[in-house]
C-alpha cells in the first residue's frame, strides 16, 4: 500500500510575517533590555560619585567653618606692647587728642575748643574769643597729655602683672578701679572744655559751628545760659 507523502504544513503570508515579526520583537526587547541595563549602571556610577562629590565638599566646608569659628578675631593682638591699647590709641593718648569722648558735648552744641580754632575764620571769632579759645585749647590738651599718660602706665602694668602671672584678685581690683578712675578724669577733662568754649561763643556762631560740622537736627539760634565774652 503505498505511503502518501506527508505534506509540509502551510503558512499563509500573514503567519509567516507574524512569526517573523515576533523574532524581530525578541530581538528589539533584547536590544532595549541591554540598553537599559547599561544606562543604568553608568547613571547609578555617575549617581554615586556625585554623591561622594557632594559628601567631600560639605565635609570641606565644615572644615573651612570650624577652623573660621576657632579663630579668634583677638587674633594678632598678642603682639601688642600693651594688650588693652592700640598702638593708634597710645599715640592719641599722648598726644591729648579727644578720642570721642567728648560726643555727649560736642553733638549737643558744646563745640571743642580745637575745631572752633579750626573754623575760626568762618566762625568770624573776634580776636578775644581766638585769644581765649586758645588759652582753653593749650589747658585742655596739657591736662589730657598728663591725664592719658597716667592711663597707659596704669594700663600697661595690669598687663605686666597679667604676663608675668603676678596678678592676684586683690591687685586686680586695685588695678582696674586705678584706670577707671584715670578714664574717667580723662573724659571729664575733655567734656569740661568744651562746656567752658560754648560760653566764649554767640548762640550764632555755636549754630553756624555745628552747621559746618555738618549735624542734623541743628534748630536755628537760641541763647543759652552763661556769658560771652566774645560779644564784648
Amino acid at each position: 500500500m503505498a505511503v502518501a507523502p506527508r505534506k509540509r504544513p502551510y503558512r499563509t503570508g500573514l503567519q509567516a510575517a507574524g512569526a517573523f515579526s515576533s523574532g524581530r520583537s525578541h530581538a528589539a526587547y533584547a536590544e532595549r533590555a541591554a540598553i537599559a541595563y547599561c544606562l543604568t549602571h553608568l547613571f547609578g556610577r555617575a549617581e554615586a560619585a556625585v554623591k561622594r562629590l557632594v559628601i567631600l565638599s560639605i565635609a570641606c566646608a565644615a572644615f573651612a567653618c570650624g577652623g573660621a569659628l576657632a579663630k579668634s578675631p583677638h587674633a594678632g593682638l598678642e603682639t601688642r606692647m600693651i594688650k588693652a591699647l592700640s598702638a593708634e590709641e597710645i599715640a592719641e593718648l599722648k598726644a591729648g587728642e579727644g578720642m570721642g569722648l567728648a560726643l555727649a558735648a560736642e553733638l549737643n552744641g558744646y563745640p571743642g575748643p580745637r575745631h572752633v580754632l579750626d573754623l575760626a575764620d568762618e566762625l568770624r571769632l573776634t580776636e578775644k574769643q581766638r585769644r581765649e579759645v586758645r588759652a582753653l585749647f593749650d589747658a585742655m590738651r596739657s591736662e589730657a597729655v598728663d591725664t592719658g599718660e597716667r592711663l597707659i602706665a596704669e594700663e600697661a602694668a595690669l598687663d605686666r602683672e597679667f604676663a608675668e602671672r603676678t596678678i592676684t584678685p586683690a591687685r586686680l581690683d586695685a588695678a582696674t578701679r586705678a584706670i577707671g578712675s584715670i578714664a574717667a578724669d580723662l573724659r571729664a577733662t575733655h567734656l569740661r572744655y568744651h562746656l567752658a568754649t560754648r560760653d566764649l561763643l554767640l548762640p550764632e556762631q555755636v549754630w553756624r559751628y555745628n552747621a559746618l560740622r555738618g549735624y542734623s537736627g541743628n534748630s536755628a539760634p537760641m541763647h543759652h545760659h552763661g556769658g560771652h565774652s566774645g560779644a564784648q
